[in-house]
């Protein structure tokens, strides 16, 4: 049973070869210096199986790109495997990232059978040679040239046996690995005598051994370089004395060495027997005196990083379920609130002499909120006054900052690509704020107390007529987040709110209107006044000096009361003026803004005036897609189309009905010209006299039967804009924010600001990054913006995706704060350094990048002598300390430089014939690992197959 599943499983390996195309030699060019480290180095896997238990079966290969025609050619017939040549190569000693059998063999092309992934090691001495056989065979069947590897005992000790067979010539791969180092193999000439004893060669004298050494020193204590990261004062946060520009910045580096370790490599890259001696008793290998040094630095693990933390910490809040109530509870205020309740309409029925502004809901809300902070404890409150007050003036420094924008062309795209709010608005700046006092103060409860209080000063802004502070005037911006949208529809309400009530006041006479201007309040309508009114030269007047206010502001709801008298008595007074003419109705014009050019009524030669028109109504996103669903709703039918346009045309009958009033005796065909001069053709014509005249008439669109536009014309009203319907209900809007904000729990809060997150986090990147100056790093931002950019665009956005965004963040902050470690322990940046500093700043910005970096002039260049001042400060701290722990004197011994090596590297080459004097001569190696608690040899040996 066992020879018919060895032979199935040499059968299998031979397989696998024969697919991979490795039968024969592929002779190639000796490899580059270095390319086994900067090359792309190939794998391919396939599974076998001998009986029930599953090998692994590994092809690694550095991809070489060869000129045409090369190594295409017939190899020589004595020629050596590819393999036995590289063990003889110096080009890529020591490589730094490389397969550990590259390490130790120096191959380029290799095959490697390994147990499965679930199972147990091949660890019997019987189970071993089985392996070893079958590889013996399948190579021998296929004349396959590629070394082959099983490894066998414990994975973790990677130990592997393999053998490469070519023409006349084989080479065994062995290895010894032990847990410690035996003293008669500590040093160079105990290995030394190893090698000659295994290669055994009878030739005398023998060929010269070729060695190379590298010893690697670890540097692990920093004390005589303080980190640079200044940690943040926590107590001076948020304090009262803080100002808004502090506050408004995210904190940014390491509150730990993101280096943990400096790993210096002193090599010896071409030494024979004779010119070195290393003993036991004495040793010529002095680092400083090593012709090649190298260096690698050991990166911290994940390294706490503050605007990391900052943003983990705001990121997780996006999965809490409570609602501001919730979280704060409402148990003392509802009690009283009941008795408010009870007694609210004997209130408003008593016959006292109550002022109506004492009613208003912002007193309301006022009283509500003292009445919060009384029976809220102070020990119960997230934020402290002194606190609140601070986010607040931050927030709102409506008297103390100048309303200019700051904004450059970059930070707008960069907005605009996340879907946030420009750095300098309200909502970019509450976004700060809601991470900080998150981070700082409490977390969820911290948050839940600020959008109470946010939501709170929205409501007594709306009540008294305050703008909102850091919003862009206009309708709602749709490039960015949806709670930027609300607050400026918000603002929106406040303007119109606004213009309505200052054009009421100045009607009512010249003491108010007097007033008025003494308190510097901007009032939307015009100087001119007609019987305690407005009339229309004076309106006329007015829209030409501030043409980009709305007089929509003097129309009325239905929902409102106080203009009905002011309305009566102006219909009173046409009514007497009307009389007093004998009873010949008139048509007077109303609501003219300016004459349009010099077009005249068709009908008469009235000049054409363009009349005042209400604004349309501004729209957030999700009122246009509701808008969009119910439209959508309508169905296609005739009536559901009929009732579609009507639903849109709104806005032009408005328009229609303004125009009639400007324009007594107009025609559709007027309207035209000015509404939609495309729709209105004129064609020169010859009349009846001969003479060209030019004639003009509605397009085909505008007359087709039951056109939108003919019946809003023939339903038009002669209606003056402050004398419509608002087309935008400021007051109903208004309160449709509000509410909006007060039910945001503190999760939808932070879904809401996270873009404007990201984006302050972003342009803090950007900004540190622009001081350190580091390729790699803006790549980074530029790929973590644009893939922020493609989640934050759609509707409903992958947060799981989003994490791992600000996990590229975090990783971008950790290369700057490595960056700002290794400048400061090289001294980057310090006067002294004159020359050497272009050099220094190539060299910690190689490290960075590199796995190893060759440090030019080794331990005598610039970068060689701060290396060597660091192992030598280190060398006193720790020989101070341990002095003091052992309470004896120094004395006068004298502290060495550099402590011992953490690990040395002996590498032994030759080429001897073997195993005859007359066989050919083969190369020979043997790669030695010394450290403290690892012992390897791992040893190639080459023998003469033929003649032997």
């Amino acid at each position: 049973m066992i020879p018919m599943l060895f032979a199935r499983f040499v059968s299998r390996v031979e397989e696998v070869l024969n697919d991979w195309k490795l039968i024969g030699n592929n002779s190639n060019k000796p490899p580059e210096k270095g390319e086994y480290t900067s090359g792309t180095w190939e794998e391919k896997t396939q599974d076998i199986n001998f009986a029930d238990f599953k090998f692994s079966v590994t092809h690694h290969c550095l991809k070489q790109e060869s000129e045409e025609g090369e190594g295409k050619e017939e190899p020589e017939e004595d020629a050596f495997p590819t393999a036995m040549q590289d063990l003889l190569c110096m080009n890529n000693d020591f490589p730094p990232r490389a397969h550990c059998l590259v390490r130790w063999y120096g191959m380029r092309e290799f095959v490697v059978i390994s147990p499965g992934a679930n199972c147990e090691a091949v660890i019997s001495e019987s189970k071993c040679n089985l392996l070893l056989s079958s590889i013996s065979i399948s190579l021998a069947n296929t004349g396959c040239q590629v070394p082959m590897f099983v490894q066998i005992q414990q994975k973790w000790r990677r130990m592997y046996h393999g053998e490469c067979q070519g023409l006349g010539v084989r080479t065994d791969f062995e290895m010894v690995h032990l847990r410690k180092v035996p003293s008669q193999y500590n040093h160079l000439s105990g290995l030394l005598d190893i090698f000659k004893s295994k290669i055994g060669c009878p030739l005398t004298p023998l060929p010269p051994i070729n060695i190379a050494i590298r010893f690697t020193y670890v540097l692990q204590d920093w004390q005589q370089y303080s980190w640079p990261q200044q940690p943040p004062d926590f107590d001076a946060l948020l304090g009262g004395e803080v100002g808004g520009v502090e506050f408004g910045k995210l904190p940014f580096g390491a509150c730990e060495d993101p280096i943990s370790e400096l790993h210096l490599a002193t090599t010896w890259p071409h030494l024979t027997e004779g010119i070195v001696v290393d003993n036991d008793v004495y040793s010529d290998l002095d680092p400083l005196q090593a012709p090649h040094w190298s260096v690698r630095v050991r990166k911290a693990d994940s390294p706490t990083c503050l605007l990391g933390d900052f943003l983990t910490e705001f990121f997780k809040l996006c999965s809490k379920k409570e609602s501001t109530e919730e979280i704060l509870g409402r148990g003392p205020v509802e009690e009283e609130g009941k008795d408010d309740i009870s007694h609210a309409l004997s209130k408003l029925t008593e016959p006292t002499a109550v002022p109506i502004p004492k009613l208003s809901v912002s007193n309301m809300v006022h009283s509500a909120r003292k009445r919060i902070r009384r029976h809220r404890r102070v020990d119960e409150s997230p934020l402290s006054n002194d606190v609140l007050n601070s986010i607040l003036l931050y927030l709102f420094p409506d008297a103390a900052i100048d309303k200019s924008s700051s904004e450059n062309s970059e930070s707008k795209n960069l907005y605009n690509q996340l879907k946030s709010a420009p750095s300098d608005s309200l909502t970019y700046r509450l976004a700060l704020c809601v991470c900080l006092v998150n981070f700082y103060h409490g977390g969820v409860r911290a948050v839940a107390h600020l959008w109470q209080e946010f939501v709170l000063e929205m409501r007594y802004r709306w009540e008294n007529n305050y703008l909102v502070y850091g919003l862009a005037s206009g309708p709602p911006d749709l490039r960015c987040c949806l709670l930027h949208q609300k607050l400026q529809m918000l603002n929106c309400c406040i303007e119109r709110k606004r213009a309505r009530d200052d054009g009421r006041k100045t009607a009512e006479g010249g003491k108010e209107k007097e007033r008025e201007r003494g308190r510097e309040r901007k009032v939307s309508g015009t100087t001119g006044t007609e019987n305690g009114r407005l009339g229309p030269e004076s309106a006329e007047m007015g829209r030409e000096v501030s043409p980009g206010k709305s007089w929509d502001s003097w129309s009325d709801s239905e929902d409102e009361f106080f203009e009905c008298l002011s309305d009566t008595e102006e219909m009173k007074e046409a009514g007497s003026t009307d009389g007093e003419k004998g009873g010949a109705k008139v048509a007077k014009p109303d609501g003219r803004l300016h004459p349009h050019g010099k077009l005249t009524l068709l009908n008469s030669q009235e000049p054409l005036y363009i009349p005042v028109t209400q604004e349309p109504a501004p729209m957030t996103e999700d009122l246009l897609e509701e808008q969009s669903e119910v439209l959508a709703k309508l169905g296609t039918s005739a009536e559901g189309a009929h009732l579609r346009a009507r639903m849109q045309s709104a806005c032009l009958l408005s328009d229609m009905e303004s125009f009639k009033a400007a324009n007594p005796g107009c025609t559709l065909e007027d309207f035209v010209r000015w509404y939609s001069p495309r729709d209105y053709v004129e064609e020169e014509v010859v009349d009846e006299n001969g003479d060209t005249v030019v004639r003009g008439d509605l397009s085909a669109r505008m007359k087709i039967p039951g056109n939108m536009w003919m019946e809003a014309w023939a339903t038009a009203k002669t209606t003056p804009a402050r004398r419509q319907r608002r087309l935008f209900d400021d007051t109903k809007e208004a309160e449709k924010v509000l509410h909006y904000l007060a039910v945001q729990k503190p999760a939808d809060l932070t879904r809401h600001l996270l873009p404007c997150i990201l984006h302050a986090a972003i342009l803090k990147e950007k900004e540190e990054e622009s001081v350190e100056d580091i390729l790699s790093v803006r790549k980074a931002i530029q790929q973590a913006t644009s893939h922020a950019s493609k989640l934050l665009r759609h509707p409903s956005p992958d947060y799981k995706k989003l994490e791992d965004v600000i996990t590229q963040l975090i990783a971008v902050e950790t290369v700057i704060a490595r960056s700002r470690s290794l400048k400061a322990k090289f001294g980057i940046g310090k006067a002294e350094q004159g020359d050497n500093a272009e050099d220094l700043e190539r060299f910690v910005s190689s490290l960075l990048e590199e796995p190893e970096v060759s440090v030019i002039g080794a331990g005598r260049g610039p970068a060689g002598s701060i290396i060597h001042k660091l192992f030598v400060s280190a060398q006193r701290v720790n020989q101070s300390n341990e002095v003091t722990d052992d309470k004896k004197p120094m004395g006068g011994a004298s502290v060495p430089d550099f402590p011992p090596p953490a690990g040395r590297e002996i590498l032994l080459r030759t080429c001897v014939p073997r195993p005859a004097p007359y066989s050919k001569a083969l190369p020979q190696r043997l790669f030695c690992v010394l450290m403290r608690e690892d012992f390897r040899l791992a040893g190639a040996f080459s023998s003469d197959t033929s003649f032997f």
